[in-house]
């Protein structure tokens, strides 16, 4: 397994948002998240990218315990994050941005490499290396958070609601674009509100409620579940 977390238990001061939850992602694999708002999707992806500090529990990459290292570091161990509302530099150039992405890399000879790559999966952002970030469509800025994301070359990818704001065809062009990345040998864990997408792309699945887990198995058999049915996919039962 690449990832395996461990009954990790995260509190916003007196407030706990994650109760126990385990989870595991094989090397390779799409696997999603999916749940309402509140029910700590984005609290799990912050704890393994070492933006929160774990009250308890374990979170394991590559067999190495990761619960305690420091965020920086768990960049250039091979984890990139792609937070809620992008985060990009708005005031940056597109290419200062990606620029920005590889600040942890050890190998700045391959730098071009790491552009050729993001180009590849987004050449829109080529077009538009010199634009400021902040002028860019909400589709452009997500696909710039992703490829700032990748320059840093990842193993495992943490995607953090990457269809939320798009209209639906740029929905579509996302979510085909993780597909890709995924092909390319980026592992993804993908936190995502449109359970239906999500369902669609990823291998595996789990259903996150007030900071449980209470459904996992593989996505095929839950887009038939009629718990999930009733209450992601808004399809009666």
């Amino acid at each position: 397994m690449i990832l395996q977390v461990k009954d990790l238990n995260v509190a916003y001061g007196s407030i706990l948002a994650l109760h126990g939850v385990a989870f595991e992602v094989a090397e390779g694999e799409i696997v999603t998240l999916i749940g309402a708002n509140g029910a700590g999707k984005s609290t799990s992806l912050r704890a393994i990218s070492g933006l929160v500090r774990a009250r308890s529990g374990q979170v394991m990459y590559h067999d190495a315990d990761i619960t305690r290292t420091p965020a920086h570091r768990i960049v250039q161990m091979g984890i990139g994050h792609v937070p809620e509302g992008r985060k990009i530099f708005a005031n940056l150039t597109v290419a200062e941005n990606l620029e920005m992405g590889a600040y942890a890399r050890a190998d700045r000879g391959s730098l071009q490499a790491a552009f050729d790559r993001v180009f590849k999966s987004f050449p829109r952002l080529k077009e538009r290396l010199k634009q400021n970030a902040g002028t860019l469509s909400g589709g452009e800025q997500q696909m710039l958070a992703m490829g700032r994301a990748l320059m840093s070359t990842p193993k495992l990818l943490l995607l953090d609601e990457p269809s939320m704001g798009l209209s639906p065809i740029l929905v579509q062009e996302i979510f085909s674009i993780i597909q890709e990345i995924n092909r390319q040998g980026t592992t993804v864990l993908l936190v995502e509100q449109n359970a239906y997408m999500a369902l669609q792309v990823a291998s595996r699945a789990y259903v996150l409620e007030t900071g449980r887990i209470v459904l996992s198995g593989p996505a095929a058999e839950l887009r038939e579940n009629p718990r999930v049915r009733a209450a992601y996919l808004g399809q009666a039962v």
